[in-house]
């Protein structure tokens, strides 16, 4: 009977979809075919990679650690050849978002891969784990407390049905606490008080918001949670939950035992062991801190949640989309402006792609979201205000958004008026930086053309573009009716052309 792998060989790639979760202790990838909004997994792939282990106090990763991650995405990678970019979803967890910038990590990640990998915020892995593991559960469930223990953050959600209303991540993992407590194997009460003490207190911040909203079912998932499940069951202390008591027992029998190497529990996976205590210390300050008794098991994760927020992307029901709309609403955007700069910026768009080889649906959405964001900085101040706007989208918590895509739009925000400010540009990746700048010329066009905000305004115009000239050709008079329209313009050829770049108009 063939395996699954050789199976998918044959089948239509059109409803294959893949998510890789590069985590602090494991690289994670799954393989799933898409019926409608339901999901039937071909394959998984787990590898104990330590990613966190490897992390150096300058925020560097050593040989060893990158060599282990990229055999890993290698093998990840022959598994993913035929899947076309828009059907994988890569994402790097705690240790990535902590790496040094001007590394060459990221880069090499991806190519061993072959594919792009996205580094999101500890608020968009907390989301994704809260989609991942409440999915398919009956949304008229009460409350739910969601707890994710990583190798080196935990992520902590409260939401109903499938809508998180209370996320937080915080700095504690597996890996990192093994190391800061248990590194030289040794298991001492003393030090395990002090671990559990220290958990308490990173969790100390969200303790009173959590407990004041209150929850009816605490659900655990990831390594840490299963494998603690795991022995609590092969132990007779457990049943389907992990109760306060069992834990209790678990970490006396863990303290007993002294060491890490004499962890030898037959339910514990053997790569597991060297991080297990302070796995285990970090779920007992989860506990303490948040009052728990009780906590069920999930089998599903970030890497489900990447899936599904996959093909939400896929059949245009981006959370990206609503979490702008959000924010424009937030911030009391002028809708109807922000609509009349959009046409323009996608007409604009329409003409140049072509000419300039820019990737249509990456964009699309840009545009239409930085024109649906670029006043936002104007709830501080006229003055700068694209500037305002740029560290808002920086800084600001966006579900669906990796921290790349807001890097994009916050220089979009920066640069659609005043001096073409390069500096922009500096955080992007290097094969990202031309195209957003193209996309920007043609954004502070459309910015340009509705300046005068009249309403209905259609500008009769039409763009040709080269490497480094734009034309710009108008209906007949129409410039000379838009005497302000044209100043701007004049000016605007004056900013290019620091760029070297020509804007011609007629």
């Amino acid at each position: 009977m063939p395996s699954a792998r050789s199976r998918v060989a044959d089948d239509d790639l059109s409803s294959i979809v893949a998510a890789v979760d590069l985590g602090s202790n494991s690289f994670h990838m799954l393989v799933a075919r898409a019926h409608g909004s339901e999901l039937q997994v071909i394959d998984r792939l787990r590898e104990p990679v330590r990613l966190a282990a490897g992390l150096d106090p300058d925020r560097r990763l050593s040989a060893d650690s990158q060599q282990r991650a990229l055999d890993c995405l290698r093998r990840f990678g022959q598994r993913l050849r035929n899947l076309p970019p828009e059907r994988v979803r890569a994402v790097g967890t705690n240790t990535m978002r902590k790496l040094k910038r001007g590394t060459d990590f990221h880069a090499a990640a991806e190519v061993a891969l072959g594919h792009g990998i996205e580094i999101i915020s500890g608020v968009e892995e907390a989301r994704l784990v809260y989609g991942g593991v409440t999915r398919g559960m009956d949304q008229n469930d009460p409350r739910r407390l969601v707890v994710d223990i990583g190798g080196g953050s935990t992520e902590l959600i409260i939401g109903r049905g499938p809508d998180p209303r209370l996320m937080e991540s915080v700095g504690l993992g597996c890996v990192v606490h093994q190391q800061l407590h248990f590194e030289d194997g040794v298991i001492t009460r003393a030090r395990f008080r002090q671990a559990r003490l220290a958990a308490r207190v990173a969790l100390e911040f969200l303790e009173h918001r959590y407990r004041k909203s209150g929850w009816d079912l605490a659900i655990g998932a990831s390594g840490t949670v299963r494998g603690v499940w795991r022995v609590l069951r092969e132990k007779g202390w457990s049943d389907q939950e992990i109760t306060r008591e069992g834990l209790e027992k678990l970490i006396s029998l863990v303290i007993r035992r002294g060491k890490v190497a004499a962890l030898d529990f037959p339910a514990l996976r053997e790569d597991r062991r060297p991080v297990f205590a302070g796995g285990l210390a970090v779920l007992a300050g989860v506990f303490d801190s948040l009052g728990l008794e009780r906590m069920g098991t999930s089998d599903r994760a970030l890497r489900e949640g990447l899936v599904y927020d996959l093909l939400g992307r896929l059949s245009d029901r981006d959370v990206r989309d609503r979490a702008v709309q959000a924010m424009a609403a937030r911030y009391d955007v002028d809708a109807g402006h922000a609509d009349s700069v959009r046409g323009t910026a996608l007409k604009l768009l329409r003409q140049a792609r072509t000419g300039w080889d820019l990737d249509p649906k990456l964009s699309e959405a840009l545009l239409g979201w930085a024109a649906s964001l670029h006043e936002i900085g104007l709830v501080i101040a006229h003055s700068q205000y694209h500037k305002h706007g740029e560290y808002i989208l920086r800084h600001a918590d966006l579900q669906g958004f990796s921290q790349t895509d807001q890097r994009l739009l916050a220089a979009l925000v920066r640069l659609h008026r005043s001096k073409f400010t390069m500096g922009a540009l500096d955080e992007l990746p290097s094969a990202l930086v031309e195209p957003i700048q193209r996309l920007a010329m043609l954004f502070r066009l459309a910015c340009l053309l509705h300046r005068s905000r009249a309403p209905g305004l259609r500008p009769p115009l039409r763009l040709s573009v080269q490497r480094r000239r734009l034309d710009l050709q108008f209906g007949s008079n129409w410039l000379q009716t838009h005497p302000l329209t044209q100043a701007d313009l004049e000016q605007e050829a004056q900013y290019l052309s620091t760029l070297q770049i020509q804007l011609r108009f007629a």
